[in-house]
């Protein structure tokens, strides 16, 4: 964005800020811009000059976001009479940190937030500061997920006495934190806080979270995938996640694997094929979150049947289609068309039939013998 849009007075501030001190910014990093005033007005302007899309995220609070071309900026209204004020009232010390793009200042930090990055400390700027927004509460642990840091002695007490208001926050956003929780790298320290902290008690689980040690059995983008869906689901219940505002989908997966780790647990090999061949229809996609559960010396047998596309049972498919079916066999949809389906998936799942012309054989096997029971 060329700063000559921009005002005098506009600060970077935030987690771009803070990023960038730990060398860890992303490509494309969210920036948050405060500007001493008519930050919707800017945010309008700047939408014109340079398309994109706008957001008004707050009127009353004068706070917009401008989408351009895969970034996102969100600009606010400064609270209070100059820039160390507003530094003053956000959460924690490490985000508060700004820099000004316009003049020649260095970087403001009146609460030593370059202090607690150097000594990998989370602390909070102050108690009234997390109770204005207990939303902050749970971004402290989000953080911790995120950023090797130490939770300070004092920021936890007051995160704790604090809990009971975590539910006044919407409950897509307290959702949204707790994903990126547990995506972070750092997530499991993180959840031992958590727990700890009792913070989210009305949507928790409360089952054992395991540490996921074997996780490096994984490649990196099936960990991506199975880590954060394998501790949400041990760590927020069905009702929880209703409550939150999940999607339909999430609470899907969610369910599914919960089920088939209480229903199962250390004995899914043992299953009948019917439940066996069940499981890996509810978990073909999110198999590896399961597998992160069972014993080591199974485990690398699932994955290397999982990672292979063709087998049978781990990706389980009907081996004709039921065109097919009805126009081989002469007969119409219904009921019986999707029996066969199912019969033919089955016996190809475990192998005993393998190919079109087997599982054609089987087909008109099973409808002559249907026929006859008719």
């Amino acid at each position: 964005m060329p700063l000559n849009l921009l005002p005098a007075e506009t600060a970077l501030v935030g987690g771009a800020v803070r990023d960038a001190l730990l060398n860890r910014l992303p490509a494309q990093q969210d920036l948050d811009l405060v500007v001493k005033s008519d930050a919707v007005g800017l945010t309008q302007r700047l939408n014109r000059e340079l398309g994109g899309s706008l957001v008004v995220l707050d009127e009353t609070r004068d706070i917009a976001r401008l989408v351009l071309r895969g970034w996102t900026i969100d600009i606010a209204r400064q609270e209070g009479h100059n820039l160390e004020d507003d530094l003053w009232r956000r959460d924690y010390r490490l985000n508060a940190i700004a820099l000004p793009l316009k003049t020649n200042r260095l970087l403001v930090d009146p609460t030593r937030g370059i202090e607690d990055l150097a000594e990998g400390r989370l602390r909070a700027v102050r108690e009234a500061n997390l109770s204005a927004d207990p939303l902050r509460l749970l971004r402290g642990l989000r953080l911790l997920a995120q950023i090797p840091l130490t939770l300070d002695a004092t920021t936890a007490h007051w995160i704790r006495s604090l809990r009971h208001r975590l539910k006044e926050a919407a409950p897509e956003r307290i959702l949204a934190e707790i994903r990126k929780l547990v995506a972070g790298p750092h997530a499991d320290e993180a959840l031992q806080q958590l727990t700890q902290l009792d913070l989210i008690r009305p949507w928790a689980a409360y089952q054992h979270l395991p540490a996921f040690d074997d996780a490096a059995l994984l490649t990196s983008d099936e960990r991506q995938e199975a880590l954060p869906l394998a501790r949400l689901s041990g760590l927020i219940s069905d009702e929880g996640l209703r409550q939150l505002r999940a999607s339909r989908s999430l609470q899907q997966r969610c369910r599914r694997l919960r089920y088939w780790l209480q229903t199962a647990g250390s004995r899914l090999e043992q299953l009948a094929e019917d439940d066996r061949l069940q499981l890996h229809l509810d978990l073909e996609a999110d198999l590896p979150a399961l597998i992160l559960h069972l014993d080591r010396q199974i485990q690398d047998t699932w994955l290397n049947r999982w990672r292979d596309s063709d087998d049978p049972l781990f990706h389980p498919h009907f081996p004709l289609s039921g065109s097919t079916l009805m126009d081989v066999l002469a007969v119409p949809a219904g009921p019986l068309i999707g029996d066969l389906l199912t019969h033919l998936r089955k016996n190809a799942a475990f192998g005993r039939i393998k190919g079109q012309e087997q599982a054609l054989r089987e087909a008109q096997r099973w409808w002559a013998e249907a026929r006859e029971a008719l």
